[in-house]
């Protein structure tokens, strides 16, 4: 554990990451933005505090507190991108979801300020996931790793329509089990949730490095839509209505859900609590 790291050590055959709930900008980088509510308008909120449970199923969890506008731990680091011909976000994003600029021209970060960044904070916390799935894997003959992670219900320049509530990814099928998906689904599929396998959002970098079935690593993204657990505004954002407020009593149906979304995760691992 270091300030911005945070590791939460169990034994259960499951790993839950949080890569994008962050806020925290050091101070040098946050000097170069054109506005830092907006460099931070895209978190994924109160993600962590949902999945708070988790340490009670013996999980293991990793989280940055570092916001992703300083580096997106859940991109590819040679740059690419991971939606080719679709609007997305890089390893050191220069713009929100919506295309709004953080920086000022001139002040966006250069291929050694990104180099040194992928050193100081992209590297550790891919370290730490590395060594904590090697560890889960010596005791388990099978290890999921959940990548938790939220986001607007609507944004038109990433996809069209609203996003359904839940939405699950594992890479078309290349980074889990099938079983593994389909007992996601079928969890998913008793609530009064919309989801979706393998939409807009198929899994991001983690899911897609780390899921290796054949090695017993079983990777599953979940991308929920925010209106499925806070008051999410329908109208534009400003500091005045983001972030939402985490309400327990609003965020309740959805905890559920997932407390059974992770724990058909156990089941499927063979390592209940």
């Amino acid at each position: 554990m270091t300030d911005w790291l945070e590791i939460h050590r169990g034994e259960a055959p499951l790993l839950v990451s949080f890569p994008h709930t962050g806020s925290t900008i050091p101070a040098e980088i946050e000097a170069r933005l054109t506005n830092p509510w907006l460099a931070r308008k895209d978190a994924d909120w109160w993600i962590d505090r949902l999945y708070d449970f988790a340490s009670s199923l013996d999980a293991t969890t990793i989280r940055t507190r570092l916001s992703r506008t300083v580096i997106d731990v859940n991109r590819d680091p040679t740059g690419a991108s991971l939606y080719p011909g679709q609007t997305t976000t890089g390893l050191c994003p220069l713009e929100s979801f919506e295309g709004e600029p953080f920086y000022a021209a001139g002040s966006a970060p250069d291929d050694a300020a990104i180099d040194t960044r992928r050193a100081v904070y992209f590297d550790p916390y891919h370290q730490a996931l590395s060594q904590e799935l090697a560890r889960l894997r010596q005791r388990h003959g099978r290890v999921v790793l959940y990548d938790a992670h939220g986001i607007r219900s609507v944004l038109p320049r990433l996809f069209d329509g609203r996003l359904p509530h839940m939405n699950i990814g594992t890479f078309d099928g290349a980074s889990c089990a099938p079983e593994l998906a389909a007992a996601i689904c079928k969890t998913t599929g008793t609530s009064d949730f919309e989801h979706v396998l393998n939409g807009r959002f198929k899994g991001g970098w983690i899911t897609r490095h780390y899921g290796r079935p054949a090695d017993g690593i079983h990777a599953v993204q979940m991308e929920l839509a925010f209106r499925s657990f806070v008051d999410e505004p329908a109208g534009p954002l400003d500091e005045r209505n983001w972030p939402p407020l985490y309400v327990i009593e609003r965020a309740a149906a959805m905890r559920a859900v997932l407390r059974d979304t992770l724990s058909a995760c156990l089941d499927f691992a063979g390592g209940r609590p």
